[in-house]
């Protein structure tokens, strides 16, 4: 089914921000590659050889954060058996911003307005933290080893692991999210990208969080805005560029943000 009327690109929020590792990030390659007796490696970019997150994982974690603070049951499955949630109808897609923000499957059977609104790129390690990494002395090219052991409930026995994590103190960035806006509920949906972030920040990224792994905060965070106008080649309202120092700064002042949006796009009622 085509999607609905709201094809209309008024601009793109664009955000972009340093991710702090507080605390030892993994976020898994799986087991293709691995390193020999590494029982949990980090995945890593083939050309640096460095580690780095994902966007698909930490736009995954923002998914998922906002559906279980929304309230939403899961009711479909990806690969390897993840569980979350889809609207199942055009009164659901409209009930809560889901659907408009993360995407819905093609094989839907009702019209969306427009395509997914948010983008989130890969994030690498910044050339600061890369360069001392490489200085330090880790157990592995810019990553630390974290022995762990599970606990054989029958016997007692410990059954020893091994986590390659990046370690607390790097930096990676900066993260990229680009946002859609199709109409004027986009402009009010984008609380819900901040929220996300938060939501992160009182979770974790990655695996192994519930053990204390993957606590991360996003600093000097920028927000930049290309307009329907800009596009085109022509001279449109002028935006400036806003600087938040971290997550609870961009909230305390997302309604002077998205006023100034607004008018920069000339946004409809």
């Amino acid at each position: 089914m085509p999607d609905g009327t709201a094809s209309t690109l008024y601009g793109r929020i664009i955000v972009r921000a340093v991710v702090q590792v507080e605390t030892g990030l993994h976020v898994g390659a799986g087991t293709t590659g691995a390193i020999t007796g590494l029982d949990f490696p980090v995945i890593r970019d083939p050309l640096s050889g460095q580690p780095y997150l994902p966007g698909s994982s930490l736009r995954g974690k923002m998914r998922a954060e906002t559906e279980r603070v929304l309230g939403l049951t899961p009711n479909s499955a990806g690969r390897g058996g993840v569980q979350f949630y889809v609207p199942s109808s055009r009164e659901e897609y409209e009930s809560n911003p889901i659907g408009r923000l993360f995407g819905v499957p093609g094989a839907r059977a009702f019209a969306v307005d427009g395509s997914a609104r948010l983008v989130v790129r890969d994030a690498f390690l910044t050339p600061e933290s890369a360069a001392a990494l490489k200085r330090a002395r880790t157990e592995l090219p810019f990553t630390e080893v974290k022995a762990e052991a599970s606990i054989d409930r029958v016997t007692a026995e410990a059954v020893p692991r091994q986590i390659e994590r990046l370690p607390a103190g790097a930096r990676l960035g900066p993260a990229e999210m680009i946002y859609s806006i199709f109409s004027p509920r986009d402009l009010a949906d984008f609380a819900w990208v901040a929220r996300g972030l938060q939501l992160v920040e009182d979770d974790y990224v990655g695996g192994h969080g519930s053990r204390g792994s993957g606590k991360v905060r996003f600093v000097e965070i920028d927000v930049d805005l290309r307009s329907r106008a800009g596009y085109r080649g022509e001279t449109g309202a002028t935006f400036e560029k806003r600087r938040y120092a971290d997550v609870p700064a961009l909230l305390a002042n997302l309604d002077e943000l998205t006023g100034a949006i607004r008018s920069a796009l000339a946004l409809p009622a």
